[in-house]
């Protein structure tokens, strides 16, 4: 498994790596240790103490064995285990409080739709709205904070694309499981000592020249908003992406953001028309008490320059 690479040199947590109900393990230091449990964090008292010198040593190896590197100079270690699990460790002087380690584990289990509507995370009604709306090739834009299941979300609502479809999936780590024959998927690089990076920007513009029915981008973070609102204007409709943010109406702000993190000089009107004719369906998810749910369905309808703002159409609102 891929544990095996990283269990010799963190035997203090091995207990918490190995658990399958913890997702998260949170090292704020070597004497503060935290673990998600069912969407719900709490602190951890560990019988054999991690030591700082100890826990350095354990992540700099770590960055080796999964061809990275960590030290003083850079300090910052983001790396995947062959499985999809996430590394990530920052060093002191930038970890204030000591050596900061997070292992975010990958679960192979996807919900389907209609599991996420027997759970409670999705309403019915919801669903038939959007399994309407990606039948009539509508793009959606799913949003919602750190660990609210964005992903799971997409991951469950792509299988209801077209199988004749097909689909190019670009993501920044492999983590969506699409099971479409004709499905390409492309995943960025991040630069390395004699390696370029291949950022998502890069992998937006070469999948014009793949025929794609339909885009997955696995997450909107900067610049390549412009980038995929270019896709969804030459016709390539029926996309799904997800963005970090805090509401439906503020997903709107982020994407208008990054889009003007983008190297191309666009006035603004003009950025917020194009979002207005380009995405269609913001479907916002929270998490509370260790639970994830759907709070919000709004349909884009248009964008009025004159006041700035945007004609919005509740679908659905959690009470």
């Amino acid at each position: 498994m891929s544990f095996d690479l990283i269990l010799p040199f963190l035997r203090p947590i091995e207990h918490l790596i190995m658990d399958p109900s913890v997702s998260e393990i949170m090292v704020n230091g070597a004497d503060r240790v935290f673990v998600e449990r069912g969407g719900l964090v709490e602190p951890v008292e560990l019988q054999a103490p991690l030591m700082e010198r100890s826990l350095q040593v354990a992540i700099r190896n770590i960055a080796r064995i999964l061809g990275d590197e960590i030290s003083e100079e850079k300090p910052l270690l983001d790396a995947r285990l062959p499985d999809g699990s996430r590394v990530a460790a920052v060093f002191p002087p930038c970890a204030v409080q000591g050596t900061t380690l997070t292992i975010r584990k990958f679960h192979s289990r996807h919900f389907t739709a209609e599991e996420l509507v027997r759970i409670g995370a999705l309403p019915p009604e919801v669903l038939e709205y959007l399994r309407d709306g990606i039948a009539r090739r509508l793009n959606i834009l799913i949003s919602g904070g750190t660990g609210t299941g964005k992903t799971t979300m997409l991951n469950a609502l792509a299988r209801f694309i077209d199988a004749t479809d097909r689909i190019v999936l670009i993501e920044d780590t492999a983590e969506i499981q699409i099971e479409q024959e004709n499905l390409v998927r492309f995943e960025a690089r991040r630069e390395q000592p004699g390696v370029p990076a291949v950022t998502i920007r890069d992998l937006l513009k070469a999948t014009l020249r793949h025929r794609p029915d339909r885009i997955i981008l696995g997450e909107v973070r900067g610049g390549e908003a412009f980038d995929l609102l270019q896709a969804l204007n030459t016709g390539h409709s029926g996309s799904l992406s997800t963005i970090h943010a805090n509401s439906a109406q503020q997903a709107i702000q982020r994407f208008t953001s990054c889009v003007l993190q983008s190297t191309v000089e666009l006035p603004y009107k003009a950025v917020r028309s194009n979002i207005a004719e380009c995405l269609n369906l913001l479907l916002h998810i929270e998490r509370r008490q260790g639970k994830r749910y759907v709070s919000q369905l709004v349909e884009l309808e248009r964008y009025n320059p004159e006041q700035d703002t945007y004609d919005l159409r509740t679908l659905y609102q959690r009470g």
